[in-house]
């Protein structure tokens, strides 16, 4: 340490050094002095001089040397371990004393920093196998997008080796645009591999305190193909299983007017059971006609047409068109969302309406409310009815448990509550009897009031 501003160094090992000669200067002077001022010969003088001398000069040295060598030997340690050479270990002195536990916890922090650093050299190879293996494109970016880990899912997605691709620019690569954006998305875009559908993740973390990003491309093609295919057969077998419900009584009763009107002499009453039978057809030949409006409905929803909407009065103005039953409404926070206003009228009404068939049979109430969930707005429907037995089949198009229903009233709130950025969910209530439907729609920053 400088002793002061402008003032000389002096190490360590010299101010220790110092330090012994001046302990034992002391001593070596009256020594030296009483030597001088006795009777002896001028050879007995020097030899005994020089020799107090050297042996003051020599445990001075020593005195350095001893604590300098132990310090040289923990400053190498903490070098290797800081280059990450674990490997080099101090040898214990004497048990008991100072630097022997020194030594020791030194030891123990090199064995600690190697076992971590083991485990982390394991979770490393662990984690590039699996990357390796598994069918989903990862690719790693720095805060200048340069590509920094690619998998070899992803070297197949591109079309060429990670040699060739580490370093580059993202750009470069053509994947600028999918580092900016929505977290989670899905879209259509041709790689290298294909074109299709694809399921793309956006995330960052920090390595080293640099900000990183992490893309993640999976296709989603054969996924949704098979999705698409299962949600065709269900369609198929639900409009199949409706037209036969009609067909076949229509079938049955043609065949049996054709032997009624074949018959010579006509039955007396062969008018009248012609009239029936006619009138049966009809009745099914509507009952078609509406199931095909209602296919056509649900098949060609428009997109919604944005604009604000109070959910105070969109709500009152819903309740109010159902007169059955009574519909309470119950207090929320002031609030607007953007949206379709037509569209989010018919979406609650066939909430209330289903709500107010489920009650009517138990004489009960609906109850409509709302809350400010995070990012959403939860538009709660609670009926008094008996419960939903099975939510398996809810939104299957043209499913219906009521007589007369035409199966897409469910579908179509949830169709419309898909297209504003939000969902719905039927679920029967913790307390009490009945079901309550949670309709949740994305609440922009600017839509909480008060």
């Amino acid at each position: 340490m400088a002793s002061g501003q402008g003032s000389p160094r002096i190490s360590y090992e010299t101010r220790l050094a110092l330090l012994a000669f001046g302990a034992g200067f002391p001593a070596t002077a009256v020594s030296v002095g009483l030597l001088w001022a006795g009777d002896y010969p001028p050879n007995i003088r020097w030899t005994l001089t020089a020799a107090v001398v050297a042996a003051w000069a020599g445990f001075g040295f020593a005195v350095r040397n001893r604590v300098r060598r132990p310090l040289q030997t923990l400053s190498n340690i903490l070098a290797a371990l800081q280059e990450g050479d674990y490997s080099i270990r101090a040898r214990p002195s004497r048990p008991g004393d100072a630097l022997d536990a020194v030594y020791r916890e030194l030891n123990v922090l090199g064995s600690t920093l190697q076992s971590q650093r083991m485990g982390a050299l394991e979770a490393t190879a662990l984690l590039r196998a699996v990357m390796a293996e598994i069918d989903v494109a990862v690719f790693t970016f720095d805060h200048e997008r340069k590509l920094r880990l690619v998998n070899r899912a992803g070297e197949r997605l591109l079309g060429m080796p990670s040699e060739r691709m580490l370093g580059r620019m993202a750009e470069d690569l053509a994947l600028e645009g999918f580092l900016y954006g929505e977290a989670a998305r899905t879209v259509k875009h041709t790689f290298p591999a294909g074109a299709g559908r694809w399921g793309v993740r956006l995330s960052s973390f920090r390595q080293d305190g640099v900000p990183h990003r992490l893309l993640v491309v999976e296709n989603l093609t054969r996924t949704l193909r098979e999705e698409e295919v299962q949600a065709w057969k269900r369609l198929v077998r639900v409009i199949g299983h409706e037209l036969n419900n009609s067909l076949a009584p229509i079938r049955s009763i043609a065949g049996s007017l054709l032997q009624l009107i074949g018959r010579e002499p006509l039955a007396e009453d062969w008018r009248e059971d012609a009239r029936r039978g006619l009138g049966v057809i009809e009745s099914r030949a509507a009952a078609l006609t509406r199931f095909m409006e209602a296919y056509s409905r649900l098949a060609r929803l428009p997109p919604p047409a944005m604009g604000r909407v109070d959910v105070a009065s969109w709500i009152r103005r819903a309740a109010a068109m159902e007169t059955r039953v009574a519909v309470a409404t119950e207090p929320g926070p002031a609030a607007t969302i953007q949206g379709d206003s037509d569209q989010l009228d018919q979406a609650l009404i066939n909430l209330i309406r289903n709500a107010a068939d489920a009650s009517l049979d138990r004489g009960g109430a609906v109850a409509v409310g709302w809350a400010v969930k995070g990012e959403y707005i939860e538009v709660v429907v609670r009926d008094e009815g008996v419960g939903l037995p099975n939510t398996a089949n809810l939104f299957v198009p043209f499913f219906t448990t009521k007589p007369g229903g035409s199966g897409i009233g469910l579908v179509l709130s949830r169709q419309i509550a898909e297209a504003h950025g939000g969902d719905l969910a039927l679920r029967n209530r913790r307390e009490g009897s009945g079901c309550e439907a949670i309709l949740r729609l994305r609440l922009q920053a600017e839509g909480r009031r008060g």
